[in-house]
């Protein structure tokens, strides 16, 4: 994620709550400001405001909108690196001011309904793509979404119980979430093992014709999924990419 322009818009807010919701994974509630309007997919900059501690990697990072617009918050989530920025936003009160700008990027579904959209994702790349399904679902969108969702185990996996959940709520949606390694969990596990490859994706979109690819998380993944794309003859035109780097 590339950071904000100057001029963008500007706005001031607070921590509201925040929980875990995968191991080492956190999300953070924020009050939605009035005037604030972004659509599902986008990502926003967080500035702590004279924080107590920060480092070379400064006071301000990117994060994509993990909220969907209906919802009466802004929410976003991290791996809780050991960095000055995520121990002071995990550390500090409720209530606490923040500023955020933006909201930009282009990391948003399609307008074809003709077309199905295929996310690949892992670990914590899931966020754009929570606000979008939410979306998709509440406005009864007619596109097919297939949501391919790559951890090492269940407990790495944010949001993996309300995914699960909204299959029943949109008959458009199916979920293939894949874990990589079983042997280290302590949950049960009835989903697709390994790493997404050329063979689960020809499992689950046999008679899908000419989908668009939405690809996020890390450089490695991101890097990886895009060679396995173009190996498989995918054109650039059909792939929508987003990196989270030092996340």
């Amino acid at each position: 994620m590339s950071t904000a322009p100057a001029d963008w818009p500007k706005f001031l807010t607070t921590l509201e709550d925040r929980q875990t919701i995968a191991d080492r994974t956190m999300a953070f509630r924020f009050r939605k400001p009035t005037s604030f309007r972004f659509k599902p997919g986008q990502f926003i900059d967080i500035s702590l405001i004279n924080p107590a501690q920060t480092d070379a990697e400064g006071n301000t990072r990117g994060f994509s909108i993990a909220s969907s617009p209906y919802e009466d918050f802004i929410m976003v989530a991290t791996r809780l690196r050991d960095t000055a920025f995520k121990r002071v936003l995990a550390n500090i009160a409720l209530g606490s001011e923040v500023r955020i700008e933006g909201p930009f990027g282009d990391l948003r579904l399609h307008n074809d309904r003709s077309r199905a959209a295929v996310f690949l994702t892992g670990g914590i790349g899931i966020t754009p793509f929570r606000s979008i399904l939410l979306n998709a679902t509440r406005e009864k969108l007619p596109q097919r979404i297939f949501l391919f969702y790559a951890n090492r185990r269940p407990e790495d996996a944010a949001f993996l119980d309300e995914l699960q959940q909204l299959e029943k709520q949109n008959a458009n949606y199916k979920l293939i979430a894949s874990m990589s390694q079983m042997e280290t969990s302590q949950r049960d596990w009835q989903g697709e093992r390994g790493l997404i490859d050329e063979q689960m994706l020809a499992k689950y979109l046999k008679n899908v014709a000419s989908p668009i690819y939405y690809i996020t998380g890390p450089p490695a993944m991101v890097a990886a999924m895009h060679t396995m794309l173009a190996a498989a003859g995918v054109d650039d035109d059909n792939i929508r990419i987003e990196e989270f780097t030092g996340y």
